[in-house]
Parts: structure tokens; sequence; C-alpha cells
């Protein structure tokens, strides 16, 4: 993380693969131990700043065998995105969040020495899902910020638009929509700050961490539907900035843990 600070450039976290999403146990990339070095093969997918980052945190199977708990068969390596063996994909056209740099990336025999090795062997497993308590709350962060905005732009939209003689923000099915919609941001937000602060302060965070995700990536979406539904046909219309509220939205529901995982998580916990 120094590098990250002190140097202008990027890293990527790649754990997801075209086959084992929520399911990180199911991963398939490998890596083999030969002498002092490690080789990786494998593909990941959905990798954000796949095409610039300049390296990535890669978790790949370091135990073959199946019956090895998902704690101890994996390991986490930091590999140099110029690293022979390394390649990149196209960038995704993705449905919203366009500017992302979003792709796969194969690693074909690539060597990568001890050092690399995060904590050590076996330990990938461990360092994947306690990154998810630090990520989820910025990530809630960010689904609050599409959520205020789709407010903001509906509700000046209201008090623009007329009918039937009257802004259409005087009349209380619109009103009660844009109620929603600050009652859901501002929860939201308050639940992001606690899992943060708790991050911040050296307390366990996973149950707070995935409320917020939760809370937040549900509430973006109904935030940017309700916007377009205020809007009415010029909602729908690519020259109107809701619709695009609605496509990033979505995805906030999707990565970093799907909003049904969040769920099983909270569930776990609270148990």
């Amino acid at each position: 993380l120094t590098r990250l600070i002190e140097e202008p450039i990027m890293c990527a976290y790649g754990v997801t693969e075209p086959g084992a999403g929520s399911d990180v146990a199911g991963i398939k990339t490998k890596a083999e131990k030969k002498g002092n070095e490690w080789v990786i093969n494998g593909q990941k997918m959905w990798i954000t700043n796949g095409g610039v980052a300049n390296f990535y945190f890669v978790l790949a199977r370091t135990n073959p065998d199946p019956k090895c708990p998902a704690s101890k068969a994996f390991t986490g390596f930091i590999v140099d995105a110029d690293t022979p063996g390394v390649t990149p994909g196209r960038k995704e056209k993705n449905m919203g969040q366009r500017c992302s740099d979003t792709r796969g990336i194969t690693f074909e025999d690539v060597v990568v020495p001890e050092e690399n090795v995060l904590i050590g062997e076996g330990a990938g497993f461990k360092v994947a899902m306690g990154a998810f308590d630090k990520t989820r709350p910025p990530v809630a962060a960010g689904a609050v910020g599409i959520s205020q905005r789709a407010l903001d732009e509906a509700t000046k939209y209201a008090t623009e638009r007329k009918a039937f003689g009257t802004p259409i923000i005087n009349h209380q099915a619109v009103a009660f929509m844009l109620a929603d919609m600050a009652i859901g941001t501002e929860a939201a937000r308050l639940c992001y700050m606690k899992s943060a602060w708790q991050a911040d302060n050296g307390i366990r965070n996973t149950y707070y961490a995935s409320i917020a995700k939760c809370l937040a990536g549900d509430v973006a979406n109904k935030s940017a539907t309700d916007a377009v539904q205020v809007f009415g046909g010029n909602g729908f219309n690519t020259e109107y900035p809701v619709e695009k509220l609605m496509r990033d939205a979505k995805i906030y529901q999707i990565y970093e843990g799907t909003a049904q995982i969040q769920r099983i998580i909270i569930g776990r916990e609270w148990m």
C-alpha cells in the first residue's frame, strides 16, 4: 500500500473468475511452488482497473486437495502487471459505469517470487475476506452518492415541471417519492459512516459493512428508478441525467458481494 501513496500507480483486485463470483472458494486459478518461486495459471474476470493497474492482488489455489478447507487452500500474491504471461483482455462494454476499466486477466505460467506472497501460504482466503470489510463501506458511499444525485435531480426537475397548473413537487404522489428517496439516502449514509468508523478504530465491522453495502446498493437502485419516474418520459431519454444514474446504480447490488451475499453474512453475524 505504501507504493500507492508514494507513486502515481494503480492496483487491481483479482479474485472473481468466469465461473466463480460470490463463491470465492470455487476459484480455479492455481499456483504451484517451484523452488523459491510460484507459477500462476488461470483467468480472472470483471477486474476493475484491469487494463491500467501497475500490479494485481491475485487469489490462487495453492493446495490442490479438494478436501482442504478454503481457509487453508488459497494464497494471495502481488503480481506486477508487466510480468511475462500476464495478459489483460478487452475493456468490457458494461451497462453502466462505463468509465471503469473492467477486463478479464489471463495468467499463463506467470512466475512470481516467494516475497510476493501476502502474509504466508494458505492465508489468501482470510486476506481476501478481510479486505471486504474495508472496501464495502466506501462502495456503499459511492451508492449513497448516486442516491443523493438522483434525489437532487428529481427535486430540481419536480420544482420546474408543471402539471395540472402547479409544479409536480406540490403533488403528494411526487412529494412522497422524494421523501422516500431522502429517507433511504440519509439512512444509508449513516450506515456506511458507522461501518467506516468501526474500521478506522480497529473494531470488527463485518456486520455493519454488509448492512451498509446492502442497504446503500438497494437504496441507490430505488432512488435512481424513482428519479426516472419523476422525470416521466424525459427520464427514459439519454438527454436527461437520470437514465445514466439508473444504469450506474445496478452494479452496486452486484460487485463487492451481491445483495444476496450481504444478507447471508448479516444473518450469520446476527445469529
